[in-house]
């Protein structure tokens, strides 16, 4: 255990290749967060508290270790992606974050599903598009007349029953302020429109996709992984705030279920804002989060100028790609969750997004990183890596893809010569995916193990 935990230290090392860091934490962020007067303190510790923390960070890998060969890769690699528990053969790409020097590629441009690999290039799309301090607000409305409070989503899936609460006290207040005492309430989802992922309504993977949702539409306690579903999941938080309004002293009257688009001149109330984009990417990440991946790509397209929908985020995420230079061809991005069996990536996209969010160059870019599941620690990867992939525990960061017959990883991997490489690993026409995945966590730990010269 006491190696894992090292090679967790290290892990947390690799993405010093990002940014600035000052004991596990994003300086950049800290201090933009001190400045900025619309922030929510406690609103953004409660979404990092479901991302682990960093363990304290050795001292930073700066990419002069001895360079990896693509020889010694693929000595290390090839033989273990071969193995039967992978299908009908895998894409790989393996590429140098600090060089960036390509140095394994098997089919590293042929088009696979990604599965939930997908949610690097959203994350690394989203960051580009908005910004790594971008929030997402949720916000209460007054109409002209005074007669009417809408709550007006924004696209928040992390929005919980206590942030409603606290945003109907302050509206509450803001009435009073207006001599108002007595309202009904609308809500209004006219940022995009409802839609159903294609796997189909009620699926506990994800929920009904629409700007307004109280906890991703989940009905239990749960914060992350499948869930069941609630059927109206913008109504219900209509009739949560609806709730907490009565409860903060004001006279709701009616029902909460008027849905329509706030008035042209309504007067903003009171506002809740998500913790910063970048918090929500990691969550993203770590914990695979589709709710969120579809809401983070939906606010994406919007500030691409496209609709909030299946293909306005293809087109919006695809753009973001290009702009940043990454490989686009054979690509076809169906969906911001992997669910969509008729998504496509590449293995050399996804490592060269990998290595656009190492750039120190581009900061804002980090969190794609800072994100990714730690090997035996955390998130998807919490279960893994504890037996012949024991060697990767904590020195593999990466995200995980599973559909039925898809298995896919792609992250970062800490070399014996402290060399840091991104991967990318995605197979498909598995029959097991318990072996398949071992197959795959054996390939990535091979990389911890390699002296690569």
């Amino acid at each position: 255990m006491g190696a894992a935990v090292v090679g967790l230290a290290l892990a947390a090392g690799v993405v010093a290749l990002a940014g600035p860091w000052d004991a596990g934490q994003r300086t950049a962020e800290r201090d933009h967060a001190v400045a900025d007067a619309i922030r929510e303190e406690s609103d953004t510790e409660r979404i990092a508290s479901t991302v682990p923390a960093a363990a304290p960070v050795l001292d930073p890998l700066d990419g002069r270790a001895p360079e990896s060969t693509p020889a010694a890769v693929e000595r290390a690699i090839s033989e273990l992606l071969d193995a039967p528990a992978l299908g009908g053969g895998v894409a790989g790409a393996v590429i140098d974050l600090s060089s960036g020097d390509v140095l394994y590629r098997e089919d590293a441009r042929s088009p696979r599903a990604p599965a939930s690999t997908v949610k690097i290039v959203i994350g690394v799309a989203a960051l580009n598009a908005l910004g790594p301090d971008h929030r997402l607000a949720t916000r209460a409305v007054l109409d002209p007349e005074g007669e009417r409070v809408f709550l007006v989503g924004g696209g928040d899936t992390t929005l919980t029953d206590d942030d409603l609460a606290r945003l109907a006290q302050r509206t509450a207040e803001a009435l009073r302020e207006r001599d108002t005492g007595r309202v009904r309430i609308a809500y209004d989802t006219s940022l995009y429109r409802d839609q159903h992922h294609p796997i189909g309504a009620g699926n506990t993977n994800i929920a009904t996709i629409t700007p307004l949702q109280l906890n991703a539409g989940r009905t239990d306690d749960s914060t992350h992984g499948p869930a069941p579903r609630s059927e109206e999941p913008a109504a219900d938080a209509a009739d949560a705030f609806a709730r907490h309004l009565r409860g903060a002293g004001i006279d709701v009257t009616g029902s909460a279920d008027t849905r329509g688009a706030a008035p042209e001149g309504a007067e903003e109330l009171a506002v809740h804002h998500s913790a910063p984009l970048s918090s929500l990417v990691e969550r993203m990440l770590t914990h695979s989060d589709n709710d969120l991946a579809e809401a983070v790509a939906r606010a994406t397209a919007l500030a691409a100028g496209e609709e909030g929908d299946f293909r306005g985020v293809g087109r919006a995420v695809t753009g973001q790609l290009e702009e940043l230079g990454l490989p686009l061809g054979n690509v076809r991005i169906a969906d911001a969750s992997g669910l969509d069996r008729d998504g496509r990536v590449t293995a050399s996209l996804l490592t060269h997004a990998l290595a656009a969010a190492a750039d120190p160059e581009r900061p804002e870019l980090r969190a794609a990183l800072t994100g990714l599941p730690v090997a035996g620690f955390t998130g998807t990867l919490e279960g893994r890596y504890d037996e012949s992939a024991g060697a990767g525990a904590g020195v593999v960061r990466a995200k995980t893809g599973t559909l039925t017959g898809v298995n896919t990883l792609a992250g970062t991997a800490v070399t014996r010569d402290g060399r840091v490489l991104g991967f990318a690993f995605l197979a498909s026409d598995t029959a097991a995916e318990a072996d398949a995945e071992a197959a795959l966590d054996a390939a990535a730990a091979a990389l911890t193990t390699c002296r690569c010269r």
